[in-house]
């Protein structure tokens, strides 16, 4: 079990990219050269099948490309027997020398499609989260007392939250459509008051550009402006930084998690806020 003591302290900033294998092989090994030159902390693959290859080796190859950390944003649940994904990101952990770090929640929208195509069981809400729990279980049996694989839980609901409080590092909150910025503060206070943790941000979004693999490819920019929501930063650098400097003073949010199609635009501010 994570420990449920707050610590009261400000949390240092990381930034990290979701960066997917969509294009020739050499282009995304500069890209990934590219994204820790600039200070990101951490490389991050999505878990879907039709649009890359698989995350594990991915991202094993990734880690040997450049010093930062790797991980998966996030594993979904159903996809795999909890000992396999268990087995796998232990697995990781030791290939990296301890740079990986396990993403994992319950499925993004519309996963019973994907389920069905796949030839999976649909299985409820409440069954995913307990393969949820038995993944992280497992995974700490693997790493016994000398290795401990940081758990990244995408949550939204109280019985996810109450899960995460038990076993996740990092927190993040699965967003939906329309949150505003007094949503997710909400959400981000409510979790703080039971455990500290880090709290990580999902921001699919950067000006006018949307990163398709975090995000609908409808998602209109000018709505989540309107919204003042928090998926959503600018792109000038200077509006940046002072937007994520309150976004960590106002609810806590020190991980910011970004689309590889903005990590350029974002590189000043990542190496203001990181002294990189």
């Amino acid at each position: 079990m994570a420990d449920n003591q707050a610590t009261g302290g400000t949390r240092p900033f990381r930034f990290g990219v979701v960066a997917p294998l969509r294009t020739d092989l050499p282009a995304w090994r500069d890209q990934v050269r590219r994204i820790a030159d600039s200070g990101f902390s951490t490389l991050l693959m999505p878990d879907v099948q039709q649009w890359q290859p698989a995350p594990g080796p991915t991202l094993a190859v990734a880690a040997t490309l450049a010093n930062l950390r790797v991980g998966t944003w996030v594993y979904a649940s159903p996809l795999r027997m909890p000992w396999s994904m268990a087995w796998e990101a232990h697995s990781l952990s030791v290939l990296t020398e301890g740079r990986f770090e396990m993403g994992i929640g319950t499925g993004r929208p519309g996963i019973e499609d994907e389920l069905r195509e796949l030839g999976l069981p649909v299985v409820t809400p409440g069954e995913r989260l307990s393969q949820v729990r038995d993944t992280v279980t497992s995974l700490r049996e693997l790493d016994g007392p000398d290795l401990h694989t940081p758990v990244v839980m995408a949550v939204r609901g109280p019985k996810a939250q109450a899960l995460a409080a038990d076993l996740a590092d990092t927190v993040t909150f699965a967003p939906w459509p329309g949150d505003s910025r007094a949503e997710m503060m909400r959400l981000a206070a409510g979790f703080r008051a039971t455990r500290d943790v880090e709290l990580a941000l999902h921001v699919p979004v950067v000006g006018d550009a949307v990163a398709p693999f975090m995000t609908p490819p409808d998602t209109d920019p000018a709505a989540l402006r309107a919204a003042d929501s928090l998926a959503i930063l600018p792109s000038d650098p200077a509006a940046a930084t002072e937007e994520i400097l309150r976004r960590r003073e106002d609810s806590g949010f020190s991980y910011f998690v970004v689309g590889a199609n903005a990590a350029d635009a974002l590189a000043p501010v990542v190496a203001e806020l990181t002294g990189h």
